[in-house]
């Protein structure tokens, strides 16, 4: 008999949020310089990945929940295979391929993952890789992706993963509801310092009372973010939400240079990432409008999720990540106005305990029927319109089956009726956006795409133009915005400008 064991709460729910229209996988495109060798890649993957023990386990439902089981048949050659493109071979015919894979459910009877070589995508090639959800999260599979390549094109195909070795299949670490009662737990631990005695924990906390009123803060801080889960309002009706089909659309941007962003952001006082959401908020509301639709006061909810795992666990596999319910103000068409309120919401997350709630709900849900878990899932995910994550990459070119890595680009599932799906990932000092859409939401997304560097480059010229007066020193205001300014004025004309309103 195969060898089992059990699977997380967290990870069942995963598994059992499959349906016709959203499936969970995780699909990521990698784009090479020149075509591998398939028997290298081949090896490579069969190498690397069996430090993975998930990765030769089937995923199995009983009456009891879920388990992880070895596949006593499992083989290779059933999870590596090699495609070609009719036609042209260009972008286009690479994302209707992504596409019919992202709408196809991986096989049940074997590990819930497949790699596809496309040989022949322009004048190198293109491995699209599937993977289910329920083995892990994005920061984990990143971690498996990276374990995969090398820092130049002629290491040892059999070496250990220099980004895996002996990589544990779980996070053993708290489970998410001990995850959620930690912050309460931690400043009660800070009030008593964990003495011998009960004596000599009543005593300190006599000494320093501050210390409850912290707990006491913690605790209600909890309860009203629960409150706010539960009691979240619809966010504004729009053409992307709706009951989603079985057909899929993807696109992804061309690299935007990370080196803009920064300066941009550095110069406003906003991160990189408030500067990327708030470009993708433009390129989502310009999208509306374009179409005939009323923007003013448009306001979409993106769940985000945020990483939960404990410092040198971002490796393990498993699922270990909240999500938390960020409103985009597609809206608002004044650039800085627009990055500010990205700002001001991502701020007001950042101090609430919904990660962790959302967590803990999950690993709940997993141990409940599945009819309740469809349930109350539908119920959070009907508050939503997209799901939206921020995954930063390798700054340094990677090598895979001994050919460079141009492109790394990823789509996240989405879950009920939810129909977009965002992704950001930084890599070699870019940034790419990509996008996948239910075909009867969106069924151009590459019109959105298309509009995000035209949503950046506004944001950069009404920093140019604005009138600097407050007093600042000339040298920093040249150190910060050289490198865009240089850039504006490459491409000045292309920016359409013409209905932009700007800073009064």
């Amino acid at each position: 008999m195969a060898k089992r064991e059990r699977m997380s709460g967290v990870d069942t729910a995963w598994l059992r949020m499959d349906r016709p229209s959203n499936l969970m996988m995780i699909v990521a495109v990698l784009v090479f310089d020149r075509r591998p060798d398939f028997r290298r890649l081949k090896r490579t993957l069969g190498a690397r990945l069996s430090t993975y023990r998930r990765f030769r386990q089937k995923a199995v439902l009983d009456a009891t929940g879920g388990w992880w089981e070895d596949d006593p048949g499992y083989d290779l050659d059933q999870h590596v295979t090699r495609a070609r493109l009719a036609g042209v071979r260009g972008p286009i015919e690479l994302r209707q391929l992504v596409a019919r894979l992202a709408e196809r459910p991986l096989d049940h009877r074997h590990p819930l993952w497949e790699f596809t070589l496309v040989e022949n995508y322009g004048e190198g090639a293109a491995l699209i890789a599937r993977i289910h959800h329920c083995i892990a999260d994005g920061i984990a599979l990143v971690g498996v992706m990276l374990s995969l390549t090398d820092d130049a094109p002629n290491a040892p195909v059999g070496r250990a993963p220099r980004r895996a070795r002996r990589q544990p299949d779980e996070d053993h670490a708290a489970g998410a509801l001990e995850l959620l009662i930690e912050p309460v737990a931690g400043a009660l631990k800070g009030a008593m310092r964990l003495s011998s005695e009960a004596l000599e924990k009543y005593l300190e906390v006599l000494r320093d009372p501050t210390q409850v009123i912290a707990y006491a803060r913690t605790a209600a801080q909890v309860t009203e973010d629960i409150a706010a889960l539960a009691t979240m309002a619809d966010d504004s009706p729009t053409r992307f939400k709706g009951r989603p089909r079985r057909r899929k659309r993807v696109a992804w941007s061309e690299p935007l240079p990370l080196a803009e962003v920064k300066a941009v952001g550095k110069a406003i006082g906003c991160s990189v990432n408030d500067v990327l959401l708030a470009s993708v908020a433009g390129s989502l509301g310009a999208y509306l409008a374009a179409c005939g639709d009323t923007t003013s006061g448009v306001e979409i909810r993106a769940m985000v999720p945020v990483n939960l795992r404990r410092p040198g666990s971002e490796r393990r596999l498993g699922n270990r990540f909240g999500l938390v319910p960020l409103v985009l103000p597609v809206g608002i068409a004044n650039p800085f106005e627009r990055v500010y309120a990205v700002r001001e919401r991502m701020a007001a997350l950042k101090g609430s305990y919904v990660a962790p709630i959302s967590l803990a709900l999950l690993e709940l849900m997993g141990m409940l029927p599945r009819p309740v878990q469809q349930e109350v899932l539908d119920l959070l995910a009907n508050k939503a319109t997209a799901v939206m994550t921020n995954v930063p990459g390798p700054q340094q070119p990677l090598y895979f089956a001994g050919r460079r890595l141009e492109e790394i680009m990823f789509w996240v599932p989405q879950s009920g009726n939810i129909g977009l799906g965002v992704s950001i990932l930084s890599y070699n000092g870019g940034v790419q956006f990509g996008l996948i859409t239910d075909a009867g939401f969106v069924p151009d997304p590459e019109q959105i795409i298309a509009r995000f560097r035209t949503e950046f480059d506004k944001l950069l010229l009404a920093l140019l133009m604005e009138p600097w007066d407050a007093p600042r020193d000339p040298a920093s205001i040249e150190r910060d915005l050289a490198a865009a300014l240089r850039v504006a004025r490459s491409r000045i004309d292309e920016i359409p400008v013409g209905r932009m309103p700007l800073a009064d």
